[in-house]
């Protein structure tokens, strides 16, 4: 079945700041290779419009095939690229893809504020993923303890010292603390017994912006965690084999996450990461979680990425798998299924169907 050209826009944070490792970078490239207008839209960029709606200044895309994603990105940055003012009712789909971390000490303002125009847009005809309006619960990770306890650490959220001590104490004296927002393996720290005499130190630190979240330690851990892509709620998978790679750290940090420098390879996931997929699928579904990224460590899930999950532009360059090619063939399935049905499908229907 043939599908039409299809108008698809991208929020990021900043256009300026987009990488070209980027998984929106990739999903973009393909989707202009295919004949699809690109739009991206930067945090600040929206416009509420007192006759058209919800409108925006977008940084609109050559439709051509580019040699790589760095190519690409070189276009999308272009200092003699002008922005477009554009009407997002005239879009078929609207893909949320920026980093609430990112904007906590400059721009705390932007994501909220970004979301609220969002949910505005699903009210018409564009299709939003994720749904904005369940995304809007998922900014920090509270979300996370939304789920079963069979598939999540140990974990208490505050901002005293001393439960962060009780909690430890509980723990063999071993554990994670992190800030409650924030992503990409920034200002995490493992405790143990030989680093716990710098606890004051690290929770003054983590606290500084807000709450912070403790976690047990997960001994799995140590030789890295899973990413698994999931789609409408289900690993995805294609030809036989899951968006799924090992992220793990050759050196003394902890830290394993991709953009902290940690190292990538693809790998199955195992029957433990499977059920975790499984167990969590419903909520996303429910949620209208259309793209979502879990972290896995052994039996445990350690975190649940549904704002900007990323790594399918590593797994495509490991595995030669077309995994963006995949989402971008989703989408249009999506567009034909709106189309077809008239608009009476509900955006949150959409996200996940």
């Amino acid at each position: 079945m043939t599908t039409p050209t299809i108008k698809l826009a991208f929020v990021v944070n900043d256009v300026a700041t987009e990488q070209d490792n980027y998984t929106t970078i990739r999903l973009a490239r393909r989707a202009v290779a295919r004949g699809h207008e690109v739009a991206l839209i930067g945090l600040g960029d929206f416009i509420y419009d007192w006759e058209e709606g919800i409108c925006a200044m977008a940084t609109l895309s050559k439709v051509a095939k580019f040699k790589d994603d760095t190519t690409y990105l070189a276009h999308l940055q272009d200092p003699e690229r002008e922005r477009t003012r554009i009407r997002l009712g005239d879009y078929d789909i609207l893909m949320l893809r920026s980093d609430p971390a990112e904007e906590l000490t400059s721009r705390a303002w932007a994501p909220a504020s970004s979301l609220l125009f969002a949910q505005l847009a699903s009210l018409g005809p564009t299709i939003v993923l994720n749904d904005p309006r369940h995304l809007t619960d998922a900014v920090n990770k509270t979300y996370f303890q939304g789920f079963p306890e069979s598939v999540r650490p140990q974990t208490t959220i505050t901002r005293e010292l001393d439960e962060v001590r009780r909690f430890l104490d509980a723990h063999d004296g071993r554990g994670v603390i992190k800030p409650l927002q924030g992503s990409g393996g920034q200002g995490v720290f493992m405790i143990d017994k030989k680093s716990g005499h710098n606890l004051s130190q690290i929770t003054e630190a983590v606290t500084r912006d807000g709450y912070a979240i403790v976690q047990e330690y997960l001994p799995a851990a140590k030789d890295g965690d899973l990413r698994m892509i999931t789609l409408n709620g289900r690993p995805l998978k294609v030809d036989g084999t899951y968006a799924c790679l090992r992220r793990f750290s050759e050196t003394d940090d902890h830290r394993s996450n991709i953009s902290a420098g940690g190292s990538v390879e693809m790998m199955a996931p195992d029957e433990d990461a499977l059920t975790i997929a499984e167990i969590v699928g419903p909520k996303l579904i429910d949620d209208g979680m259309y793209l979502a990224g879990l972290d896995v460590a052994g039996d445990k899930m350690m975190e649940l990425n549904v704002d900007t999950p990323g790594g399918v532009s590593f797994m495509e360059d490991l595995s030669g798998v077309d995994f963006s090619g995949a989402i971008i063939d989703d989408l249009e399935r999506k567009v034909r299924l709106q189309r077809q049905y008239g608009g009476t499908l509900t955006n949150r229907q959409l996200a996940v169907i």
